[in-house]
């Protein structure tokens, strides 16, 4: 419902930032999570900028909140705590080492399984840190674990 009374469109609601929290208090902790219209989402403050994604890792769902922030390939990824995946905060690819079997003299290098995790928007108005849902419309691994039976925050009603 809208203030008036009059039933807001899904639609409209979905693509609708809220409100998950101050920025004094992220840039303390430097993570935190909430749910953004029945979907559970982190957000990250890593190096003075901002990143959300959902919770669950795309892999087996594993809690993206418990895990570290490292650098992979100059790249700032979260660290899935329970199989090590590597997630990049800024674009929800996951990265993987490879090597050329074939030359014994090969290195190790970065490759990408391209996106897996959804990315969602963060902006700072006034103190207050608002996220906004990707309205993206390509299907993410990460979706399967987005809502229902695997939430792991309770919503309050």
């Amino acid at each position: 419902m809208n203030l008036d009374g009059s039933a807001q469109d899904p639609e409209e609601r979905e693509g609708s930032s809220v409100c998950v929290g101050r920025e004094d208090d992220i840039k303390k902790s430097e993570r935190m999570t909430a749910v953004v219209h029945d979907r559970e989402v982190v957000i990250f403050y890593h190096r003075g900028e901002y990143h959300a994604m959902d919770i669950r890792c795309y892999h087996s769902g594993g809690p993206l909140h418990l895990g570290d922030i490292e650098d992979f390939d100059g790249r700032p990824c979260i660290v899935c705590p329970w199989h090590k995946y590597k997630i990049t905060l800024a674009t929800g690819e996951s990265l993987y080492q490879s090597i050329n079997p074939k030359d014994p003299s090969a290195k190790p290098k970065w490759c990408s399984k391209g996106i897996k995790q959804r990315i969602h928007t963060v902006t700072v108005d006034s103190g207050n840190i608002y996220v906004t849902l990707s309205n993206e419309p390509f299907k993410c691994d990460s979706d399967f674990y987005a809502t229902g039976d695997f939430k792991v925050i309770k919503s309050s009603s």
